[in-house]
């Protein structure tokens, strides 16, 4: 299987978004600093995730949620889960 997840910073107004065939390793990798993109605004929590079986497919989505249309799509989707308290 093939993941896209969605990344919140728990300290910094950052998020991420990416995709991996290993999600719980990935996200080790993001929260342990292994991962130089993001390595300055640890610790992550996983807000979101989706599943596919097509590495094509996963990635196409990707994509997606990287562009203006696909983030407002994310927020409208994750309204609740992205309230910053």
């Amino acid at each position: 299987m093939f993941y896209v997840y969605y990344l919140k910073s728990k300290s910094y107004n950052q998020s991420y978004i990416g995709y991996t065939e290993d999600l719980k390793l990935r996200l080790k990798r993001h929260n342990s600093g292994l991962i130089q993109s993001t390595k300055p605004y640890r610790p992550w929590d996983l807000v979101f995730y989706e599943a596919y079986k097509s590495k094509k497919d996963a990635k196409r989505r990707e994509l997606y949620f990287k562009t203006t249309k696909g983030r407002k799509t994310l927020k409208l989707m994750l309204r609740d889960s992205l309230i910053i308290n």
